[in-house]
Parts: structure tokens; C-alpha cells; sequence
């Protein structure tokens, strides 16, 4: 090969790199999607409820909220991080 064979077969190889990252970040991009609007699917993270009851807490004791909606809120951070109640 010449110097013209050796810089398509690089440029070749590049662009088919190149294509590969892209189809995977698609395909992952894709998978994390929910099929019917597109919008990411929102899974309740059990780990983030301690984090969001304590900062909730920080506020009722800064005064920040009274204890009608401290206890409003607390129930809602609850309710979505074990599911809906069973009615």
C-alpha cells in the first residue's frame, strides 16, 4: 500500500469507530427511555429517601414550614418512595 492506502484504511477505520460509540450511546440511550412519550422512566431510589426526610426535617426545625406541611410532605416522600398505597 501506499501513503494514500494507509490513510484511507486509518480514516476508514476511525469513521467505523466512530460509528460503533455512537450506535452504543444510542442504544443505551434508548433503553433508559420509557416507550410511550419518550420521557426517562423515574424510579424511587430508597437510598435518596433518608436524604430528602432529613433535609425536610432541617426546614421544620429551621422553621421554615409548619408542622401540618412538615407532615404532608413527609407522607408524600414516603408514599413514592415504597409505591402507591394500596386502596
Amino acid at each position: 500500500m501506499n501513503g494514500w492506502g494507509w490513510f484511507a484504511a486509518s480514516l476508514t477505520m476511525l469513521i467505523v469507530s466512530a460509528l460503533i460509540v455512537a450506535v452504543t450511546v444510542l442504544v443505551v440511550r434508548a433503553v433508559q427511555r420509557d416507550g410511550t412519550d419518550g420521557r426517562r422512566v423515574a424510579v424511587p431510589d430508597a437510598r435518596r429517601a433518608p436524604a430528602a426526610e432529613g433535609l425536610l426535617a432541617e426546614r421544620f426545625a429551621r422553621g421554615e414550614i409548619d408542622d401540618d406541611e412538615y407532615e404532608r410532605r413527609l407522607a408524600v416522600l414516603r408514599r413514592h418512595v415504597h409505591g402507591p398505597a394500596l386502596s
